[in-house]
């Protein structure tokens, strides 16, 4: 049995999960613009590293408790 977190869920087409998979993180990541993309890391600096560049503060202008609120969420996994 995996081990899944939600680090976020606004409706049923766009969210983020993680799933624990023994050593191997699968974070999915489902959008209505761009539909289900998938990455799969060994380990948890290699995954915090593809979402400071997935999830920029730059994208996040005026958003940054949101912000901060995914990367908590990623960091806590």
């Amino acid at each position: 049995m995996f081990k899944k977190h939600e680090i976020y869920k606004t409706d049923k087409y766009n969210m983020l999960t993680v799933e624990v998979q023994g050593k191997t993180l699968v974070v999915r990541e489902i959008s209505d613009q761009w539909g289900e993309d998938s990455h799969t890391f060994v380990s948890r600096p290699e995954m915090m590293n593809w979402a400071e560049k997935r999830f920029r503060p730059s994208d996040f202008a005026g958003r940054e408790e949101e912000l901060a609120a995914i990367m908590d969420a990623l960091r806590k996994v």
